[in-house]
């Protein structure tokens, strides 16, 4: 019996134009969800649908959907543009125009508004020069909206263009309507402004500062609305913009600048001073310091040198590099760190979810809620004015705007924060993950450690030759060794004297299992493995390196001991910070590795760490964390390699070291691009202020409503009243998203070691 074939998914992005609220982001969603194997989720804030769909669902068939719905769509672009301009021309187009009919608008609007406001500037027949500047307002300034609400009706829908489009048009003909047949329109005709609706007291009023106010209010609303979103993707853009579009290629002895996009792996490309780096690549030659702040976070510069790997998009901020690419295109760091944080603000919080859930039946609602106003106030004898004010009221105020914008502006500032301090972000899965974490089970080698051989720490003789003489000499004859230990003695001897070069080495030997001789400057210089006959201070030194899991080795210069010099997977510096800020924040550490039990004890018991598993094997680590999870703990998990990608995938959150393995880094939900634990609290933190954001903003959108939509009912809120504090809403919510943009990691005291 053969099996049934499986579905292949496919994921496609689309641009959806005419989305003004949170019930248009429910409709377009619902009807691409109507489509067999079809699952979407659209944002609001940047106007993006990204659809799971099976591969014989063409996109093609995904956008007539959504045009079918009522809305424009398009599939995405190439993806690279090497100009980097093209792709704002049409957003930068069409602010123009909005700023257009706002400016219009507002020419047309003030006199009128100005005048019903003020009864002692109400000269002979102002009424009728108000109908006059009304008139466009109504129709030209309010046409998108009259066309998005015909739109919706045609699809038998109503969104917040159709609460707009009914407000201005009742407001506009009743107006209308007492001027020519009210009474409204007698020359000497006065009108009294009052923030809340009054008797006619006989003569019909008119409410075209309603009429005018409505469309201006949500036209300017809109207007520092989409620049305010536009902030909250700066960082995205910034991002965008690191990438080089021209680079020096060297072949053969010479140079030629060709355009980044023909650059190839392999190839090799010159980077001077004060250029960005074109690509990932490894320096062949040369040495210099670059400036990776603007990708990983990283604050200080970084030495690197023939061997070191470089990202695109870091600055040169030292000597001329020579760099052999080694990653271009989609491949590159930059590249997945745009990708991880587009798709990280595609998605959604739980509370968005049902936000959008709502919005979906809440503005149906609100057109019951005002025919039934109307029909209630003129079905208890009330004044016909007063019923249509109320009515439009109910329209205008009720609008959900906010509800849409909660979520993905928040997520769109977070996001982008993140990954200017190297925290990269899954979504909003991983950020609710995130904030509710208890214990996290760390990784040593790589994680805590730098994961490669260090010298911890030099010890020497009292009275002696001296600690840079000892380093110079012992650097020297390790310059012959191939060993991991003698390279790092050789680097940190570098470091150390950096203004004088090592000496040359003579006679070199080396013994497997014992160490190194040779004669440097006419002095016998060994690096041996220590033996029981040591000095004092050197001796009590080496019981520290045992305690410690250090390799000590001792250097002897002709035959006198001189220093001893301990060797190990040192801690990072940020590692004492980063667990001791987990603490604070409420975070169990554990230590799970797959080193000896010395390392790892050691290692623990420098960070405070009190619970260890060491020789972990991979199965091992993930068979932890699904203990820990059910004791009722949520757990993350923290790590950079291979065997950590089991226990990544099994735990509550996956946090991946940015210099790990792609097997890591696939499996986790947060990545530390700069690869420093250290960003670890910096996440969550993040993390609890962002959720604690999108709260504060579903709070005021439902807290708004619910308070004025009963003031309009009840005929204590003016038209234009309410079309100023919808606009308000709007924009609060999305003010109060924009300080993620300045958030600022609180850095506690750390713990000097």
């Amino acid at each position: 019996m053969s099996a049934e074939p499986v579905a292949v998914i496919v994921t496609t992005d689309l641009t959806v134009g005419g989305m003004t609220c949170a019930a248009c982001v429910n409709r377009v969603e619902k009807k691409l969800a109507k489509l067999d194997g079809v699952t979407a989720t659209v944002n609001l804030a940047t106007g993006r649908a990204r659809v799971s769909h099976p591969a014989h669902v063409p996109p093609e068939e995904l956008v007539a959907t959504v045009e079918k719905a009522g809305y424009t769509a398009t599939l995405p672009t190439p993806p690279e543009q090497p100009e980097g301009g093209d792709e704002d021309e049409p957003e930068s187009v069409d602010a123009r125009q909005e700023r257009e009919r706002l400016t219009v608008t507002a020419l047309l609007a003030v006199p009128v508004l100005v005048l019903s406001m003020v009864p002692a500037w109400q000269f002979r027949n102002w009424q009728w020069l108000c109908f006059v500047l009304a008139a466009p307002v109504a129709v030209w300034s309010s046409w998108p909206f009259h066309v998005r609400a015909l739109r919706g009706l045609r699809h038998s829908t109503a969104t917040m263009d159709t609460l707009v489009s009914l407000g201005v048009l009742a407001s506009f003909s009743w107006s209308a309507y007492a001027l020519f047949l009210g009474g409204a329109g007698e020359p000497g005709m006065r009108m009294p402004f009052s923030l809340l609706p009054s008797a006619s007291e006989g003569t019909a009023h008119v409410y075209l500062e309603a009429a005018v106010g409505v469309p201006l209010f949500v036209l300017a609303g809109r207007f520092l609305e989409a620049r305010a979103r536009h902030g909250t993707g700066a960082a995205l853009r910034s991002l965008a913009q690191l990438g080089a579009k021209e680079v020096s290629v060297r072949e053969g002895g010479t140079e030629r600048l060709v355009p980044v996009e023909q650059l190839r792996t392999g190839h090799v490309f010159v980077v001077r001073p004060g250029e960005r780096v074109a690509t990932d690549g490894e320096v062949t030659e040369g040495s210099s310091a670059v400036d990776l702040s603007l990708v990983t976070g990283e604050s200080e510069p970084v030495e690197v040198g023939p061997g070191s790997a470089v990202v695109g998009g870091a600055v040169n901020a030292g000597g001329l590099l020579l760099v052999r690419a080694t990653a271009v295109g989609v491949d590159t760091q930059l590249a997945r760190i745009t990708q991880l944080v587009t798709d990280a603000q595609a998605g959604k919080a739980r509370a968005q979810r049902l936000a959008d859930a709502v919005a979906g039946v809440f503005v149906p609602v609100v057109l019951a809620l005002a025919v039934t106003v109307l029909g209630f106030w003129l079905g208890a004898g009330a004044d016909p004015q007063a019923a249509v004010t109320a009515c439009v009221a109910v329209l205008v105020v009720a609008c959900p705007c906010a509800l849409g914008l909660a979520t993905p502006t928040a997520l769109m500032a977070a996001t982008g924060r993140g990954a200017q301090l190297g925290v990269l972000v899954g979504g909003p899965q991983a950020l609710e993950s995130l904030q509710h974490i208890d214990t996290v089970v760390l990784d040593k080698t790589g994680t805590l450690t730098s994961g490669h051989m260090s010298v911890a720490r030099v010890t020497v003789v009292p009275g002696g030759l001296g600690r840079e003489a000892v380093l110079r000499l012992a650097g020297a004859v390790e310059q012959g060794s191939e060993h991991p230990l003698g390279r790092a003695i050789v680097s940190y001897a570098q470091r150390a004297v950096p203004e004088r070069p090592l000496p040359d080495v003579g006679e070199f030997s080396a013994e497997a299992g014992r160490g190194v001789r040779g004669r440097v400057e006419g002095r016998l210089v060994e690096v041996l493995a220590p033996d029981d006959e040591l000095p004092p201070a050197l001796a009590d030194a080496l019981s520290v390196a045992e305690a410690a899991a250090y390799t000590p080795v001792v250097v002897l210069v002709d035959g006198v001991a001189e220093a001893l010099i301990e060797i190990g997977d040192v801690v990072r510096p940020g590692s004492y910070r980063a667990v001791d800020r987990l603490r604070r924040l409420g975070v169990r550490p554990v230590l799970a590795t797959g080193d000896r039990e010395a390392p790892a004890r050691a290692v623990a018991s420098a960070l405070g760490i009190e619970e260890v598993h060491a020789r972990c094997t991979p199965e091992e680590k993930a068979a932890l964390v699904r203990e820990l999870r059910e004791e009722g703990l949520r757990v993350a998990v923290v790590g950079d390699g291979v065997n950590d990608a089991a226990a990544l995938a099994g735990a509550d959150l996956g946090i991946a070291m940015g210099s790990g393995t792609d097997a890591a880094i696939g499996a986790a939900d947060v990545t530390l691009v700069r690869g420093d634990i250290e960003a670890l609290g910096d996440a969550v933190r993040l993390a609890r202020r962002t959720l604690g954001t999108i709260r504060v903003n579903l709070l005021w959108a439902f807290g708004y409503n619910a308070v004025t939509v009963p003031l309009a009912m009840v005929g204590l809120l003016n038209p234009m009243v309410a079309a100023a504090a919808m606009s308000v809403s709007s924009l609060l919510v999305v003010g109060n998203s924009l300080r993620l943009r300045a958030w600022q990691p609180t850095r506690t005291r750390s713990l000097t070691r």
